[in-house]
């Protein structure tokens, strides 16, 4: 891994591992295997013929091996359609569960709709569907239109939210396999009658099986946000979740550290319970910007409780509302940076 560091991509300037390019590497027996996955306009191109000629110079300076072998194919296409009215999707996901994702996906949504911009929610996790609780429409119905859409359930706060919650009753058990689930989530987004909305939040299902795999496939992404708490043992689920994107050539637009610390309010101090600056650092490693911490507080938990989310903007202490704020704020940067990446330059042409 050390010598596939010192590969750089010609065009990019980057190592073949920073851009995410190594799909599997094996040593045995004086041999070193390497997969690349490279975008589709790269494969066959000069720039896979310089990358082979790089790789096998930095893997035979490498102790022990004798033989190179490289094989290359192409990284799966990102989706090209997009949902009508809708301008930024933006998936939320995490390596597993219980770190808090469904409550940051709805404090995000509604962060954004408070700076007057238009703003849906998808609960995409239909085995264990927790937006209608989190944002107090456990008791709405998604209703049809006359055109066969599905018109999506609001909440008091302005909040268009779609979840299988509104279609099982809550002591009920879904019970299906992944391609029935996929289904359902993509008549959520196909048919669902979002309206225009300027960013569509999708609360993933956690972890990288086959369920969020295949719609962060199916879905338009902007890009993702992995939610993660501060322990060793999240972060490494956490990480996997990241290279499943990358693998899916969906840009990552940030970690969040969920329960970052817990400030005592006895003595005014951080104690940091589960780790201090695990996620930061590990976003600086790979090279995926930190959108910020949220505290651990006990008005978090209460408002999701109780279906209140706006409470942790309006009751809640100020170093829980100034970082959500600054959470929300980072969100909106990268987004406005990928949307300028993806939006080629006016040309000049000269007659």
């Amino acid at each position: 891994m050390g010598a596939l560091r010192r590969v750089i991509e010609p065009t990019a300037n980057k190592s073949v591992l920073d851009l995410g390019f190594v799909r599997a590497a094996r040593v045995a027996d004086g041999a070193a295997w390497i997969d690349y996955e490279l975008p589709e306009q790269l494969v066959g191109s000069p720039v896979e013929q310089e990358l082979r000629l790089r790789t096998n110079a930095a893997l035979h300076m490498t102790a022990g091996v004798e033989r190179v072998e490289i094989r290359v194919a192409a990284r799966p296409g990102r989706v090209t359609n997009t949902l009508p009215g809708v301008q930024n999707v933006i998936a939320v996901g995490a390596g597993k569960g219980g770190v808090g994702k469904s409550t940051l996906s709805v404090l995000l949504a509604l962060g954004l709709k408070r700076r007057g911009l238009r703003t849906g929610l998808l609960d995409a996790d239909v085995y264990g569907p927790s937006l209608p609780k989190l944002t107090g429409t456990e008791a709405a119905q998604a209703e049809g239109t006359a055109d066969g859409r599905i018109l999506p359930p609001e909440s008091d706060d302005g909040l268009k939210v779609m979840s299988m919650g509104y279609l099982v009753p809550a002591n009920e058990v879904v019970v299906w396999r992944g391609p029935m689930a996929q289904k359902y989530v993509k008549e959520f987004l196909d048919r669902g009658a979002w309206g225009e909305l300027d960013h569509l939040i999708v609360d993933l299902p956690p972890g990288t099986g086959d369920i969020p795999l295949t719609l962060s496939q199916s879905i338009p992404l902007t890009g993702a946000v992995v939610v993660c708490t501060p322990q060793d043992v999240a972060l490494l689920d956490a990480l996997k979740a990241y290279r499943m994107y990358r693998k899916l050539n969906v840009p990552v637009l940030g970690f969040v550290e969920n329960m970052s610390y817990y400030l005592n309010p006895a003595t005014g101090a951080r104690e940091y319970i589960f780790g201090n600056g695990g996620v930061e650092r590990a976003a600086r490693a790979n090279d995926v910007p930190y959108l910020g911490g949220l505290p651990l507080h006990q008005l978090i938990r209460e408002s999701g409780d109780a279906g209140s989310p706006k409470d942790c903007f309006t009751h809640a202490p100020a170093h829980v509302t100034e970082a959500l704020d600054q959470i929300v704020t980072n969100l909106l940067e990268q987004v406005r940076l990928r949307r300028a990446e993806a939006t080629p330059l006016p040309q000049l042409r000269i007659r």
